[in-house]
């Protein structure tokens, strides 16, 4: 087979292959760029709470709070729900838990009450607390540990608020603005199962089609200019008739 015909039919099959996905890229890309990230976390309707130093008092030993979570590596003193707290954090979900700095107390697991506490402090939009619950098996927009405490609002971006039950931190805000901008991520970098992996074989595959589309197209470029192809359709764009060859040229 001569060089043109091949390269060329290799250049169309590599252009079907990649011709849908590039099309899903652009739109994918256009609605990614007009969403704000900000939005789409959630953030434009979540309370950042001012730093406020820790009072100088006698707080209750680091050392009785360690004793009482196996495993544990750190403990941090800070603030929880308007109380200093110490939060102590090791390499198993077990070792994480929130004890009362003054009284030794351990405050989590959180109770019902305690993260819809937290849901409403750290959310400020024109919604309220619609359910809240205790979930093992979370849907596909939350893909943190679990169990995880779900609070949603009755807002009209149908805001879901998920509350780490061991250290009452948010671990993820969720709207429906997220659930439209994630399902076009997931299009955008062809991970159709855990929409996270950007090397999985399909985008290798297309990143390849790719590639040898563009690599044919510049062949099939310089074997035309080598027989002057483009000269002629310059002319003819000028509205100048290519001179033809004659048997005693």
């Amino acid at each position: 087979m001569k060089l043109k015909p091949l390269v060329q039919r290799i250049h169309l099959w590599a252009g079907l292959v990649l011709g849908v996905q590039v099309l899903l890229w652009m739109a994918s890309g256009v609605v990614m760029s007009w969403l704000p990230i900000e939005l789409v976390r959630g953030e434009t309707s979540a309370y950042t709470a001012p730093v406020r130093p820790l009072a100088a008092q006698t707080y209750a030993s680091p050392g009785g709070v360690i004793a009482q979570v196996e495993g544990a590596t750190s403990v941090e003193l800070t603030q929880f729900l308007g109380r200093t707290v110490y939060v102590t954090r090791g390499p198993g979900e077990a070792a994480t838990a929130v004890f009362d700095a003054s009284s030794g107390e351990r405050l989590t697991p959180l109770s019902e009450d305690d993260a819809r506490r937290v849901a409403r402090r750290d959310y400020v939009g024109e919604g309220e607390i619609d359910r809240a619950a205790l979930i093992s098996f979370p849907p596909q927009e939350y893909r943190g540990p679990t169990p995880v405490w779900r609070v949603d609002f009755d807002d009209k971006r149908h805001t879901r608020i998920y509350i780490s039950p061991d250290t009452g931190e948010v671990r993820a805000r969720r709207n429906d603005v997220w659930r439209f901008y994630d399902f076009f991520w997931m299009l955008h970098i062809m991970d159709y199962e855990d929409r996270k992996d950007f090397n999985n074989p399909l985008v290798m595959t297309a990143s390849a089609a790719g590639f040898v589309f563009a690599l044919s197209g510049i062949v099939i470029v310089i074997l035309r200019l080598a027989r002057g192809r483009y000269g002629n359709d310059l002319k003819l764009f000028a509205g100048r008739r290519p001179k033809r060859k004659t048997q005693r040229d």
